[in-house]
Formats: structure tokens, C-alpha cells, sequence
């Protein structure tokens, strides 16, 4: 006789019977762990003046620089190592697009909530605001509060919430209302518990495996924003490169034969989003009852 498998197992299971989704997790892991590491791999601080060397600018991948050391991926127009700043590059975007999706599943985590308890016309009026938040393209969004806030890390990423926690919201109002007409909802309200108890306790665990999924794929989307938004020069400032900017950077020295100060950004880029999405999309999979 088997034992029965925990939720957990179930997922783990589930989720490594596909290879590819398997194999885009590890890499997730191998890049967050890079990035998380930079300091204490990467042979030089991009963000530090002091350590770039105006002389080394525009080196091809394997030169050496003045100090010795390889640029085993080139060196861009301000002499920083492509691979330092990749690395450095990539914390940047990944601790923007965490930050900004956990606030605004916080916030559209609450607002979905009260609009699926209290339904009515309170209802009625965040799902218009909702509606009319989506009915904007988000790149648009972000740029008007950008160029009217300006640079900034903190400026990005409240531009980012802004745009995000309509999505988190509209999924969490529409999976508190099918989870509220369920009979266990029906007896909690017979025991007398009162509304906060019962969503929070009841409603809200089975409201969050699909907005973890939604989550996934908006960290996602959240880098993929802010890497246009920096490299239309609108995200973060110079002095403080991101892979969108990096890859900007890069940009007019293309068609000079310096392919690298763009390309290598580039590949970093679409390795994380394809990546993320890739778990995001078998984690859906698999946590979706109707493919079981």
C-alpha cells in the first residue's frame, strides 16, 4: 500500500516531469545565485569610478586589461568588465521586478479580497478601476509617471507596482467569489467566525496558488518592463546600469563591430525571462486540477 503523497511532493513530482521546465529552474537558481554573488566573484565593481580604467574601454572579449586580469566577455565605452557588469546588472533587475511584484501582490492581494466580500456597488467600482487600469498599455503607464517622477530605484519601482496590481487583483476577486460559494465558506459563517477570519483563514489559501503563478510570470514581465524603460533612458541612471541599459550602452557600437557590449547583456536577459516564465508556466500546469 502507498503512502500518500503531500502537497509538496505532489508539486515536486508534477513539476519534474518536465525536462525543459526543470532544466530553466536550475537555471534560475544558477543566475540568482551569480547575481547574489557578484561581489565576491566578479573581478572589479562596475559602480565603483574608481576601478574603471578609461584606457580598457571597448575591449574584445579575452583581452587583458592594464591590471592584469581577463575580460573574458569584453569590456564596454567606460571600461567596466561586461561580465562584472552583467552580474551587478542582473541583481538590479531581479531585485526591481521581485520588489515591485510582491507590493503589488500585497496590494491587489487586499483590494481583490474586499471586492469579492463585500461585492455590490463597492465591487462594481474596483472592477471599473481595474478595467480602466488595463485598458492602458503598461509600457505607457510607466513611462508617463517616469518622465514626470524621474530616474530612480525607487521611482521604477513604484511606476512598476502602479502598472502590476490591477492583474493581481482581477485573479485574486475572481478565485475569492468561486472559493466564496463553496460549503465550508457556508459553515464558518454558521459558526459565527466574522468576515477577516474567514478570508483570512479560509478563502485566502486556496486563493493563493494561482496568484503565486500569476506572480511568477509577472516578475517576468516586471524585468522585461524595466529593461525598455532603461534603455529608453527613462529607468535606472547611469551610474547604476541595469541589463536594459547595459544593453542601450551598447547600442550605437553595433554597427562599429562591438557586438559584445549589447549582445552579452542581451543573452542575460532573455535567459532570465525565458527562464522565469518557462517554472512560471509549469507551475500553472501542475498546479491546475482540471490537467490532473
Amino acid at each position: 500500500m502507498s503512502m500518500a503523497l503531500s502537497p509538496r511532493q505532489e508539486f515536486t513530482r508534477g513539476f519534474a516531469r518536465d525536462r525543459i521546465a526543470l532544466a530553466a529552474f536550475w537555471v534560475l537558481c544558477l543566475l540568482l545565485l551569480a547575481a547574489i554573488a557578484a561581489p565576491l566573484i566578479t573581478p572589479q565593481n562596475p559602480y565603483d569610478l574608481a576601478q574603471l580604467d578609461i584606457l580598457d574601454s571597448k575591449l574584445a572579449p579575452g583581452a587583458k586589461s592594464a591590471a592584469g586580469y581577463t575580460y573574458w566577455l569584453g569590456s564596454d565605452d567606460q571600461g567596466r568588465d561586461m561580465v562584472s557588469a552583467i552580474l551587478y546588472g542582473l541583481r538590479i533587475s531581479l531585485s526591481v521586478g521581485v520588489a515591485s511584484t510582491l507590493a503589488a501582490l500585497g496590494i491587489g492581494l487586499v483590494i481583490g479580497l474586499i471586492a469579492a466580500r463585500a461585492g455590490g456597488w463597492l465591487d462594481a467600482l474596483i472592477m471599473r478601476i481595474v478595467d480602466l487600469q488595463l485598458s492602458f498599455p503598461s509600457i505607457l503607464v510607466a513611462l508617463i509617471l517616469l518622465a514626470l517622477a524621474g530616474q530612480g530605484v525607487d521611482k521604477i519601482i513604484i511606476a512598476l507596482i502602479v502598472v502590476q496590481w490591477a492583474y493581481y487583483a482581477r485573479t485574486v476577486r475572481g478565485t475569492a467569489l468561486v472559493e466564496l460559494r463553496k460549503e465550508y465558506v457556508d459553515a464558518a459563517v454558521c459558526a459565527g467566525y466574522g468576515s477577516a477570519r474567514i478570508l483570512l483563514r479560509h478563502v485566502l489559501p486556496n486563493v493563493m496558488p494561482p496568484l503565486i503563478v500569476v506572480a511568477t510570470v509577472q516578475v517576468a514581465h516586471a524585468i522585461a518592463l524595466e529593461a525598455t524603460l532603461s534603455f529608453l533612458g527613462l529607468g535606472m541612471p547611469i551610474t547604476s546600469p541595469s541589463l536594459g541599459l547595459l544593453i542601450a550602452n551598447g547600442y550605437v557600437h553595433l554597427l562599429s563591430g562591438k557586438y559584445w557590449i549589447s549582445f552579452f547583456p542581451g543573452i542575460a536577459l532573455l535567459l532570465i525571462i525565458v527562464a522565469i516564465n518557462l517554472v512560471g508556466d509549469q507551475s500553472r500546469d501542475v498546479l491546475n486540477p482540471r490537467l490532473k
